[in-house]
C-alpha cells in the first residue's frame, strides 16, 4: 500500500511541478506536512544534498523520500512516480509538436507556462530561505536561566553566512571559482557552527 501511495503521489509532484527541480520544494512541503514521511528541517538537507550532488534536483529527492520511507524499492518506485507523467506527455507533445508548432495557441500555452514557472520557483525561494534561516519552531529561548525570555526567530549564523557567500559571488575576484567551491566552504561552515 505505501508504495502505491508512494508513486501517487509523486506522480502529482512531477505532474505539476513545471519548471525543473525548485518547482518541486512547494510540492514537497505540502507532501511532508501531509504525510510526515519527513520534516522540513528533512526537506532542508534533501534539498542541500540533491544540489550538491549529480542528477536533477527533484529525481535525487524522491529517490530520498523513498528510500527513506520504504527502502530501495521505494527509491525507485517514487523515482520513476516522479518521472512517469512526464515521459507520457513528451511522448504525447512529440506527436503533435511538428504540426503545430506554428500555432499561437500553443505559444500561449508555453507562455503561461513560463509565469507558473517562475511563480513556482519564487515560492521554492521563499520556502527555502525560511528553512534556512529561521528557526523551525516558532522560536528559540534565549537565556532561561537567567529568568530572561526572549525569543529569536532567526538563525543569524545562517544568514551571515548567505551574505557572506553573496558577496563573494558576486563583487570578488572569487566568483570565477567552481560552484563546487562554495558548496564545499558552505559545508565546512555548517560543521563549524554546529560544533
Amino acid at each position: 500500500m505505501i508504495l502505491i501511495r508512494l508513486f501517487l503521489e509523486f506522480c502529482r509532484v512531477g505532474l505539476f511541478s513545471v519548471g525543473g527541480g525548485l518547482a518541486t520544494i512547494p510540492f514537497l512541503t505540502d507532501l511532508g506536512e501531509r504525510t510526515g514521511w519527513f520534516t522540513p528541517g528533512d526537506l532542508a538537507n534533501m534539498i542541500a544534498i540533491s544540489e550538491s550532488t549529480p542528477g536533477p534536483m527533484g529525481v535525487n529527492m524522491a529517490t530520498y523520500v523513498g528510500f527513506h520511507t520504504a527502502g530501495v524499492v521505494g527509491g525507485v518506485v517514487a523515482t520513476v512516480g516522479l518521472i512517469f507523467p512526464s515521459v507520457v506527455i513528451i511522448l504525447i507533445i512529440a506527436g503533435f509538436l511538428e504540426k503545430f508548432r506554428q500555432s499561437k495557441a500553443v505559444d500561449a500555452v508555453f507562455y503561461g507556462l513560463r509565469a507558473a514557472s517562475v511563480a513556482l520557483i519564487t515560492a521554492a525561494l521563499l520556502q527555502v530561505a525560511k528553512i534556512a534561516l529561521m528557526f523551525h519552531e516558532t522560536g528559540v529561548e534565549i537565556a532561561p536561566s537567567q529568568g530572561v525570555l526572549t525569543y529569536e526567530l532567526f538563525y543569524w549564523p545562517a544568514i551571515i553566512l548567505a551574505a557572506v557567500i553573496f558577496v563573494l559571488v558576486k563583487f570578488s575576484p572569487l566568483k570565477k571559482l567552481h560552484p563546487i567551491c562554495f558548496i564545499g566552504l558552505a559545508a565546512l561552515a555548517g560543521i563549524i557552527f554546529q560544533m
